[in-house]
């Protein structure tokens, strides 16, 4: 199988855990305390992965000079895109509880919540598809990394948006349509960066990787302390750890 239909199908697979976030949001009540404590699970496992697999990785391979540049570009960039998206009404697209506002309360917020999901959702295709390129096969942390915080994404999400009235169309369109978006995402990042010099594929994983952190940062640590207030630190923590566990059995 080619390597870049590899890549598109691992990032497919990850993106689909926020279908099966929404779908049992949608489905059952989950208590937000609940989904909070997930989310912050799914924090430290992201930052477990981007501290000791992405960058790095770029690091190693790329110099820690342009690993920086681009780790300071892709939070730019992202930060950027996520102000202009905030002012449209989706600053809260993560928010469990009835923080989002509705196409009612804020015209154009929903085609904004979609765009944000799908701002937040790319970076992590891109290094999984990145991942594939040494010839080692898919890095299991990264892709393990995205799919146990996809999950509480998914959930909290999907729950804010069934409370602000979103319909059931709207919600599984968007998490279905960000899940192949995610596998696109990683076949064409694949595709177009096969051949690419080392130094090159470090650059835009580094991108990508300050791109998350900004994520992590303003999207999901929010909604986790929330609910969660001084035990989100401990529940970073252990998934922190767990993603370093797998890091190092791998």
């Amino acid at each position: 199988m080619p390597v870049w239909l590899q890549a598109g199908l691992w990032g497919l697979l990850a993106g689909g855990a926020l279908v099966i976030g929404a779908a049992v949001s949608w489905l059952v009540s989950v208590p937000r305390h609940v989904i909070a404590s997930v989310m912050a699970f799914g924090a430290g496992v992201l930052i477990s992965a981007l501290a000791f697999d992405l960058v790095d990785e770029a690091e190693t391979t790329g110099g820690l000079l342009p690993t920086c540049i681009g780790f300071l570009v892709g939070a730019g960039a992202y930060v950027a895109a996520n102000v202009l998206l905030a002012r449209r009404g989706a600053r809260h697209r993560k928010r469990s509880g009835d923080e989002q506002v509705s196409d009612s309360q804020k015209s154009g917020s929903g085609s904004a919540i979609a765009i944000g999901a799908l701002l937040d959702g790319i970076p992590e295709s891109v290094v999984l598809g990145l991942s594939l390129l040494g010839g080692g096969g898919v890095g299991v942390p990264v892709l393990a990394a995205i799919f146990i915080s996809n999950l509480p994404e998914g959930l909290s999400s999907a729950a804010g948006m069934k409370r602000s009235g979103r319909s059931a169309s709207y919600v599984f369109g968007v998490w279905g349509g960000i899940a192949v978006a995610s596998g696109l995402a990683g076949a064409i990042g694949c595709l177009l960066l096969q051949g690419a010099s080392a130094g090159a594929i470090a650059l835009i994983t580094a991108v990508a990787a300050g791109a998350i952190l900004a994520m992590i940062t303003d999207t999901m640590i929010p909604e986790a302390f929330e609910k969660t207030h001084l035990y989100a630190g401990l529940l970073a923590t252990v998934g922190f750890l767990c993603a370093f566990a797998i890091s190092r059995a791998g």
